[in-house]
């Protein structure tokens, strides 16, 4: 009597064969182009190994993983969570379906909280903090964000990008100790974990000098800089210098010397050049045309605007668009063209929303002054919002600037006394300690 046999581990063929039987398919049925119903017999038949596109294309008309058709076994659980959250991470990049996107991210957050799968949570958590940051939804941007660098499984070193959004969102709320905290704490991390990482060091400099001078702490952000500029020689990657230049093109900008700022801004967007980095750059221009309207070369500005729109592409991000409109705006008004400044001004308020409120005061500052250029009587209740706004997010220069524009408005209206004492306000924020650091 023969023994009974063992059945050994099932052979791709094997696989194949019942599957294609359970699915009710003959060989010619699951054929395709490529996969000739001769081909799919012999590999049933043990006598050939399916190559890459034959297991996708089969795999695909089965209705089965090409890793189950292969081995047997579908990917683990984690796999398949980390598959479906870097093809959600993908579509929330391309923007093609954001909002699809966002919610297969829910999706997989929730799941994996359920499978006590934390890696996967933390990884939903950024991805989702990060998109409502691209949204311009700061506040819920900043509370996933918060969480997931709370977790202490996230440092600086392993995602800079992260804690550089979370600083904006900080910068956006008008919270700029939070940032400055942020910031110091990274570069204390970055210190002790990785002290020959001048890249990084450098890199959080210079998001801790953007933090200090939103807080008039002029003095501090340029001692920040000099020290990241004497370890930048150490430094080859380009995007790292790019932002030092940057940041100190910003600082020379707030300090009101804008030939110093358009030098440094000119090199940045001679490194951006070169990296073909178009995002970056186009926000480079963009910066180059606010320093050209400070050197009063307001003409040159428009060129530098319209490069960055063109830059920008198609679908811009709402804050980027913004703050085009609004420097736009501004151009607009120095040129003496009102209604195309109330326009753009406009356009930059419909894109901020709520979210922005430094910037909002901005906006609205000098939508305040196309309005007071055509002698409408709205202009004075606009320049009222403007400076609730901007007395309490925004930085001390635009503070006094906005009060000078509201004063000039006044005088013009014949009410002195009123003017006075806008002027007076303005003299007295120039004079405190923190704006003095601006001289």
């Amino acid at each position: 009597m023969d023994e009974p046999q063992t059945a050994g581990p099932e052979s791709i063929g094997e696989r194949l064969r019942r599957l294609r039987v359970e699915r009710g398919f003959s060989q010619r049925e699951l054929s395709s182009p490529g996969v000739s119903y001769a081909y799919i017999s012999r590999i049933e038949a043990g006598a050939r190994r399916p190559s890459v596109k034959a297991l996708r294309q089969l795999a695909r008309k089965l209705g089965v993983s090409v890793e189950y058709l292969e081995t047997g076994s579908d990917l683990r659980d984690v796999d398949e969570r980390e598959l479906r959250l870097a093809d959600a991470e993908l579509e929330l990049r391309l923007a093609e379906d954001a909002e699809k996107a966002r919610r297969v991210v829910h999706e997989i957050l929730d799941d994996a909280i359920a499978a006590g799968d934390s890696t996967s949570a933390l990884r939903a958590r950024v991805a989702i903090g990060l998109a409502e940051a691209s949204a311009g939804n700061n506040a819920a941007a900043a509370e996933r964000l918060e969480t997931a660098i709370g977790s202490q499984l996230l440092s600086p070193l392993q995602r800079p990008d992260v804690y550089a959004t979370l600083g904006q969102c900080y910068a956006a709320l008008g919270q700029p100790q939070h940032a400055v905290d942020l910031f110091e704490d990274c570069l204390a991390r970055v210190a002790e974990e990785s002290p020959e990482d001048t890249t990084n060091q450098v890199r959080f400099s210079t998001y801790l000098s953007y933090a200090l001078s939103d807080l008039g702490d002029l003095g501090r952000a340029e001692d920040v800089l000099v020290d990241a500029l004497a370890r930048a020689d150490e430094v080859t990657d380009p995007y790292t210098r790019v932002r030092l230049y940057w940041s100190l093109a910003r600082l020379n900008e707030i300090r009101e010397q804008p030939a110093i700022a358009l030098e440094y801004i000119r090199r940045a967007i001679a490194l951006l050049e070169v990296t073909e980095d178009t995002l970056h750059l186009a926000r480079a221009h963009l910066l180059c045309g606010t320093i050209m309207i400070s050197q009063g070369k307001v003409q040159e500005a428009g060129e530098q605007f319209t490069e960055a729109e063109r830059m920008f592409g198609p679908t811009p991000a709402p804050l980027d668009l913004a703050n085009l409109r609004s420097d736009q705006a501004k151009r607009a008004v120095l040129l003496e063209q009102p209604e195309d400044a109330r326009r753009l001004a406009r356009q930059a308020l419909e894109l901020l929303g709520e979210d922005h409120p430094a910037e909002r005061g901005v906006a609205l500052g000098i939508l305040a002054e196309a309005l007071a250029q055509q002698g409408s009587p709205e202009a004075d209740e606009t320049f009222k919002r403007a400076v609730q706004l901007i007395d309490q997010h925004g930085r001390q220069v635009e503070k006094a600037d906005t009060y000078r524009s509201w004063a000039r408005y006044l005088r013009k209206a014949g009410r002195e006394s009123e003017a006075l004492d806008v002027l007076d306000h303005a003299a007295q924020l120039s004079s405190s300690p923190r704006a003095q650091s601006l001289s």
